[in-house]
């Protein structure tokens, strides 16, 4: 059965591998991100190669206002979503919470935790039209435990850990699967942006091992949501086989 799946921060990373592979399920997508150009040539893509209908909305999970215009925005024939998949998110900086950079801090916890409630709470009543309605959150190994150097982005990633559980729980009467998928190291833009640009710096967190890719985490999320409607899986961790913890991996280097 086609569905209908609104994935934010959809050009990069898991939100694009996550179109991708709903896209070759054929299923309909709503893919959101704040850049326009590539969220227009990704769409492009999408529907030349897997003959699907896909939908762009262009904004900053950041602006509560802008989420809501944004929602507000989709046509009637778009607002019987079924699956929503919360991955927008970013680290900023990789210093000691002394020395932090306080836009860092704020740019993190907009996006991570509150860009993550102001989208669920406007796509929440388009959920309930579908017969099956499922929320992932992305978080993360660093949402499970703390590392040297990790203190606000680990605090934004526990609270979406805490987060899934509330609505979980606040969503049970309503019907609405809520699972949280956590991954451990993964090669995407991730630590290019935590480390502002700096590509040597970016590379060298992956280096010595076989790191996870973004596509690894689309088949578990597109597995998750394949399941029968009596089945959700509450939380899942995946992590490089290389990889114990967020500062214990096997290098060979």
């Amino acid at each position: 059965m086609q569905k209908t799946i609104f994935i934010t921060g959809a050009t990069s990373g898991f939100g694009k591998a996550c179109a991708y592979a709903f896209a070759m399920d054929h299923h309909r997508l709503i893919i959101t991100g704040r850049r326009l150009d590539r969220l227009e040539k990704e769409a492009g893509i999408l529907r030349e190669k897997y003959s699907i209908e896909v939908l762009t909305l262009n904004f900053d999970v950041r602006d509560r206002k802008g989420v809501q215009l944004a929602v507000e925005s989709i046509p009637a024939g778009w607002r019987n979503i079924d699956i929503l998949v919360n991955n927008a998110g970013l680290a900023a900086g990789s210093d000691p919470l002394q020395d932090g950079n306080i836009d860092d801090w704020e740019a993190m916890i907009d996006t991570n935790v509150k860009g993550l409630l102001y989208v669920t709470k406007n796509i929440f009543p388009l959920l309930l039209q579908s017969e099956c309605p499922h929320i992932v959150n992305l978080g993360s190994i660093a949402g499970k435990e703390v590392y040297p150097n990790g203190n606000v982005y680990c605090a934004t990633k526990f609270a979406v850990d805490a987060l899934t559980r509330g609505m979980r729980i606040d969503m049970l009467s309503h019907g609405i699967k809520v699972t949280q998928v956590a991954p451990g190291a993964a090669e995407t833009e991730f630590s290019q942006v935590r480390f502002k640009g700096d590509m040597n710096a970016a590379a060298d967190v992956y280096k010595g091992f076989t790191p996870l890719q973004a596509e690894d985490i689309a088949a578990a999320v597109i597995w998750i949501t394949g399941l029968p409607a009596h089945v959700n899986i509450n939380d899942m961790v995946i992590m490089p086989t290389a990889q114990a913890s967020p500062r214990n991996i096997h290098k060979i280097l």
